[in-house]
């Protein structure tokens, strides 16, 4: 059952993450779409980094079964990895211009 409640507390984060912040700091006047960049960044950084925060915390402290425990640490590990690669794309360390590239190209050419 707590393994149950850490996946599904843990997926929830993600959602909330994933889909809820950038609905929430961007606002839409009929065609035209305005979005708080800043906003949205740092509030995206500080939940990736509570997130992973709050499953160390639970590993460490609160789950007391050795296999609840590696969940609580994957979880936590799956969250500093995306918080990683946010901070790294925000930074411009990292882009999708290849992407961009290819579906202009394909576009063009199909």
């Amino acid at each position: 059952m707590q393994r149950i409640l850490i996946i599904a507390a843990n997926c929830a984060l993600l959602v909330l993450l994933l889909i809820g912040l950038p609905a929430a700091t961007r606002d839409q006047v009929g065609n035209l779409q305005l979005s708080y960049a800043a906003t949205g960044r740092m509030m995206m950084l500080c939940g990736l980094s509570i997130a992973a925060g709050l499953n160390v915390l639970a590993a460490l402290f609160l789950i007391k079964a050795p296999k609840q425990k590696i969940i609580g640490w994957e979880w936590a590990g799956i969250f500093g990895a995306l918080l990683l690669v946010y901070y790294a794309f925000i930074r411009g360390h990292f882009n999708f211009e290849w992407l961009k590239k290819a579906l202009l190209w394909v576009q063009h050419n199909l």
